[in-house]
């Protein structure tokens, strides 16, 4: 019933009200010959000084003091000008039922006021003569009565309307303005975490790819120191070279984490013929087959080619079976790029720890230029097949179309 306010304002209401009380009391005092006038102007007072704390309560305190003049036979004074600021609260301030109460005492009260003042009219004019009959004299009182009663009750009644809407657009555009703002915070969240996400992923492969060539290069050097040093020489210095690429390329990486200048590090196709120099510096046999023209390719597409073969390579010779061919098959046309990678698979599966994080790597970056993969067993083989357009569609990556957790695709596809 009663809206929060502050002290203040209460107060505030309070002592406008009595003054104005006080005032109407000073100016119409010859006219107060009865209690019930001095109660009038009491009532009235009180609904005013009670118009914004509680627009209903006023409201309902103003028509029981309205009809308590109108019972004991009063003329109307100055405090009935005090219900245009009541009927003004009830639109302004009021609740949904309270406005309403407020519209149709605009309306029923410059009737009752009409009513009650022709019939006081009709009475005075008994007895005298006029060009008219008093019927006709009475209805044109009550006419203006009711006009200038609504005009009273109705216009304060609209203007509450109009500053209440105006205050509830200017609450809207508030409230859209800060979930402009929220939302500008969210995108920029989401551009970092992608980032992040991106710095990791180049991170796994950078560092995958060389500690498989690392380990296999040291495996060999130490079998070959005895009988063909020359060998172990050349497997330390691929290890060395191997590791020294590594280490920049994670240079670059953890500069551009920390929001230095410089970029990322960015292979491009023709780093693939190294790549598979290398895998077969470890004893991985690789055949690869191309087809179409690469040159026209953005680098951002090129950059997601070398990493898929690149991890796709590097989980055949961790996961699958020694001594046997992988096939890569790379096709560039016109608007697509298409890459297979096809490797035996171990018989018992357990060649090389893996934790899932290469292949949702390989499928973020294809998701990311708006293209596909497809990863998982074909017969006695392990099959990795991407197909995405030659210009990325997007940069940014499509909310829940990559899987996150590592361990979900793990368990599909066992690596």
């Amino acid at each position: 019933m009663f809206r929060p306010m502050l002290r203040a304002q209460v107060i505030t209401d309070v002592v406008i009200a009595v003054l104005l009380g006080a005032l109407v009391l000073v100016v119409t005092a010859r006219g107060l010959d009865s209690p019930f006038a001095l109660l009038t102007v009491l009532g009235m007072t009180a609904a005013l000084a009670l118009r914004r704390l509680s627009p209903g309560l006023a409201l309902g305190v103003a028509w029981v003091f309205a009809v308590l003049e109108m019972v004991t036979l009063q003329m109307p004074d100055l405090s009935n000008a005090f219900i245009a600021g009541v009927v003004y609260s009830t639109s302004r301030y009021g609740s949904r039922r309270v406005r309403l109460a407020g519209l149709v005492s605009s309306i029923v009260g410059p009737v009752t006021a009409a009513v009650y003042l022709g019939l006081d009219d009709y009475r005075q004019r008994q007895g005298i003569v006029t060009a008219t009959t008093p019927e006709q004299e009475s209805l044109k009182v009550a006419i203006a009565y009711f006009a200038i009663v609504l005009l009273l009750l109705l216009l304060p009644w609209l203007a509450g309307l109009v500053l209440r809407t105006r205050r509830s657009a200017s609450m809207s555009r508030e409230a859209q303005l800060l979930a402009e703002r929220d939302a500008a915070r969210a995108d920029r969240a989401v551009a970092v975490e992608q980032e992040r996400v991106r710095i990791a992923r180049d991170m796994h492969d950078i560092v995958a790819h060389s500690l498989a060539v690392v380990i296999a290069q040291a495996d060999g050097a130490r079998y070959a120191l005895k009988a063909d040093p020359a060998i172990a020489d050349e497997a330390l210095g691929t290890i060395s070279s191997t590791a020294r690429r590594a280490l920049g390329d994670v240079r670059e990486l953890l500069g551009a984490l920390r929001h230095e200048q410089g970029t990322a590090p960015t292979p491009e196709i023709d780093d693939i013929d190294r790549l598979i120099g290398e895998m077969r510096g470890v004893g991985l046999d690789v055949q690869v087959e191309r087809e179409g023209d690469s040159s026209g390719l953005p680098t951002t597409t090129q950059l997601a080619v070398y990493r898929i073969v690149q991890e796709s390579l590097t989980n055949a010779w961790k996961h699958g079976e020694p001594n046997t061919p992988v096939r890569a098959s790379l096709t560039y046309r016109p608007d697509t790029v298409e890459i297979t990678v096809v490797n035996r698979r171990a018989d018992d599966g357990t060649r090389g720890p893996g934790t899932g994080h290469g292949l949702v790597g390989m499928r973020e970056r294809a998701t990311m230029t708006g293209g596909t993969m497809t990863a998982g067993p074909r017969g006695d083989d392990f099959a990795v097949a991407v197909r995405m357009p030659s210009v990325p569609a997007s940069g940014q990556m499509p909310r829940g179309l990559v899987p996150t957790t590592p361990s979900t695709l793990q368990e599909r596809t066992g690596r």
